[in-house]
């Protein structure tokens, strides 16, 4: 195992729990609410969180670059890159509903090779380093083995973005093919996929910091993740993650059936907190 990814990975472990513990503590009180230019929500827990991450992780690795939602970008030299989204899940954060998370991603040399979502109010910690697999706090984790769309369990985080990104027909043909369907979004419908609990979670409207950490965690447990045209792209605004088996078929659903959204209607944010 690479010392200097094994390092790194167990600082993210360690930073990750602390910064969401220190999210936790304004979770269930009264947090002010403040709302960016692309009207998603932003806390003080948010900011915290991300500062805390910041200073432990650089105090660590002062050559590496740094990304999150909250404070930007901070370029190193050293070709790792932490990659931050201290809530996600922020509108479920402010209305008491426990599934958001602290998310830490690690690159070197723009290739995600370590990931660590925490869910303080759920207990729940899901973690994977390239090559060492995946685990759901200690425990190692795997996708399912259910090849069949007729089967599957699918997640998705609000059908207003794909509606509004013209490719809400595209959802409905591969929803409308498997058995059941669940608005477990944000981190949490990836981590379901990547715990074998689920086959499929599917996304528009993600910025790098909503996947970065969760594209290591389910390749690690087995899973296959991409963007909607095949190709590992944490750039990409359109996501979908699978147990690997359904995936192929889940692309040709989605790439054969696209509407466009209406003159009226409003164009879907980038940033994918906008419905967090």
């Amino acid at each position: 195992m690479n010392s200097q990814w094994l390092a790194r990975y167990e600082a993210a472990i360690a930073a990750a729990g602390e910064a969401a513990a220190l999210a936790h503590r304004y979770y269930a009180g009264q947090v002010k609410v403040e709302w960016k230019a692309d009207q998603s929500p932003v806390t003080v827990a948010d900011r915290q969180a991300e500062e805390l991450l910041r200073l432990r992780l650089g105090q660590a690795f002062p050559n590496d670059g740094f990304l999150g939602e909250e404070h930007g970008e901070q370029t190193g030299s050293s070709g790792f890159r932490w990659i931050f989204d201290p809530i996600d899940g922020t509108r479920s954060f402010v209305r008491g509903i426990p599934l958001w998370g602290t998310l830490v991603g690690l690159e070197y040399k723009g290739e995600q090779i370590a990931g660590v979502a925490v869910a303080p109010a759920l207990g729940e910690t899901w973690r994977a380093l390239r090559g060492d697999g995946a685990f759901r706090n200690d425990r190692p984790m795997h996708v399912s083995k259910i090849g069949d769309l007729s089967q599957a369990l699918i997640f998705y985080s609000g059908v207003t973005w794909f509606r509004q990104a013209g490719h809400l027909d595209a959802f409905l043909a591969l929803s409308g093919m498997t058995d059941r369907q669940r608005g477990f979004g944000d981190f949490y419908g990836f981590m379901l996929v990547a715990q074998g609990s689920g086959e499929l979670m599917v996304d528009h409207g993600v910025k790098i910091w909503d996947v970065a950490a969760l594209k290591p965690i389910v390749e690690e447990a087995g899973g296959r993740f991409s963007a909607w045209d095949g190709k590992p792209d944490v750039h990409r605004t359109d996501v979908l993650a699978s147990n690997g088996l359904l995936h192929d078929a889940a692309l040709q659903i989605l790439n054969q059936h696209t509407d466009k959204p209406s003159a009226a209607e409003p164009q879907p944010q980038e940033n994918h907190g906008s419905y967090e």
